[in-house]
């Protein structure tokens, strides 16, 4: 008799234990701009080594999904660990340095942000006009954010020549 007591109280605790870890395993899918195989393996490397059990970056869809243990990691770890990679997640925007350390093919175009808005205050003859940018090349379209401008106008492929290039008011 006390054996079978024994025995149902192992099989409860560990029926107990597999619900807890259960509850603390979570699959989410986090948008993350990027453009191919190399980006791929640099994105599902970093969310590993943030905690990620598991990670998959969809190269068409721009999604990784993640699967993790909540008590170890959470989605805001694994993106921000993503964004140190060089790669603009949901909720994190990478570095300009970060970004520019990335292989010329895995620089995706960066969605403009309000800073970036300000930092397009150029240009003229190819060259910033902004104050203490001593004329300094940040016109060129090699630079993220900044490929304007001609003529005061943005230059980019699909602006139609809409004014970018001045300071935020």
């Amino acid at each position: 008799m006390k054996t079978l007591k024994i025995f149902s109280f192992l099989t409860l605790l560990m029926a107990f234990t597999n619900f807890a870890f259960a509850q603390q395993a979570k699959t989410e899918s986090i948008p993350v701009s990027g453009n191919c195989g190399m980006c791929k393996s640099k994105i599902e490397k970093a969310a590993r080594e943030a905690g990620a059990k598991d990670a998959t970056w969809d190269v068409s869809a721009k999604v990784l999904t993640v699967s993790y243990n909540s008590t170890s990691t959470n989605t805001a770890k694994i993106q921000t660990a993503v964004a140190a990679a060089g790669y603009d997640t949901r909720d994190v925007k990478s570095t300009d340095e970060a970004y520019r350390k990335l292989h010329s093919c895995c620089q995706y175009e960066r969605a403009a942000t309000p800073n970036d808005t300000q930092k397009m205050e150029c240009c003229k003859d190819g060259k910033c006009t902004k104050p203490g940018h001593d004329g300094k090349d940040c016109c060129v379209k090699d630079t993220p954010g900044m490929d304007c401008c001609k003529d005061g106008k943005c230059s980019k492929e699909g602006h139609d020549g809409k004014d970018c290039c001045k300071a935020a008011q």
